[in-house]
């Protein structure tokens, strides 16, 4: 599959509260109604918690990005079915979800990006959600290279270094699964970004982790944070990246039907 990657600032005149409200309430089920005729196969919000969580996470790492309000993603099952969305109905369809994205979100401070996931920590079957009363919560860990690295060296060092790191403190750390989300370089990205006037730049990618907050810190977990941590300076340019936690909603999921 192939996963669109929206990470999403409010308007300045609304809350975060207001903002999610709307979004989950009156934006969601606009999507679902227009899912068969864009092909989606699921579509997740992630709505940011207002805790001190997510300024403890960026402090523990330096200077870096506010977080985001919430993160949408969408799923497709192949690049074709993503391609074929030239139909009138599609047509119409991805235009009026744009006339309403306009009336909530900040679009221009609101990088999309199309991306391909890299499993690290995956359970079987893929059905862990950070569902909002829960005491499982989802890391998102937007982030960009350094400038002394490539891009692709950047990849490859997140991939065969960094991901083998977390997966070795995995137990000690609590989390649950881990996928390292690397943005796809599509020509699509541009056609997005162009229609919604985006001014952001996209990101290497973006890491991934479900916690459970019910397990109790330990000196392990707080070795394998401070190891994580570490090793990311080698490759993330902290002050234009951000992390933050968030609960998830499921609006469509057909994996399984």
């Amino acid at each position: 599959m192939i996963r669109l990657v929206f990470a999403l600032r409010r308007q300045p005149h609304l809350s975060r509260a207001q903002f999610q409200e709307y979004w989950l309430n009156q934006h969601a089920p606009l999507v679902a109604g227009f899912s068969t005729d864009l092909q989606i196969m699921r579509y997740v919000q992630t709505h940011t918690l207002d805790d001190q969580s997510n300024s403890a996470a960026q402090q523990a790492r330096g200077d870096m990005e506010a977080e985001y309000d919430g993160v949408a993603e969408l799923w497709w099952s192949s690049e074709r079915d993503l391609a074929d969305q030239s139909s009138s109905a599609a047509l119409k369809a991805s235009a009026a979800l744009l006339e309403d994205e306009k009336t909530f979100i900040d679009l221009e401070n609101s990088p999309i990006w199309f991306a391909y996931e890299y499993p690290q920590i995956n359970p079987a079957p893929e059905t862990i959600i950070a569902s909002p009363k829960s005491n499982i919560v989802r890391v998102f860990f937007p982030l960009r290279h350094k400038d002394s690295i490539s891009e692709d060296d950047a990849r490859h060092y997140w991939l065969t270094h960094h991901g083998p790191i977390v997966r070795s403190h995995a137990q000690a750390s609590g989390t649950l699964c881990y996928r390292q989300v690397h943005r796809a370089r599509s020509p699509m990205d541009e056609n997005l970004q162009a229609a919604r006037g985006t001014k952001a730049k996209p990101y290497l990618g973006h890491a991934e982790a479900w916690l459970d907050r019910g397990q109790i810190a330990t000196d392990e977990s707080r070795l394998a944070n401070a190891a994580f941590i570490e090793d990311e300076h080698n490759f993330i340019d902290m002050n234009r990246s951000t992390i933050f936690f968030g609960k998830e909603h499921s609006i469509i999921d057909k994996r399984f039907q």
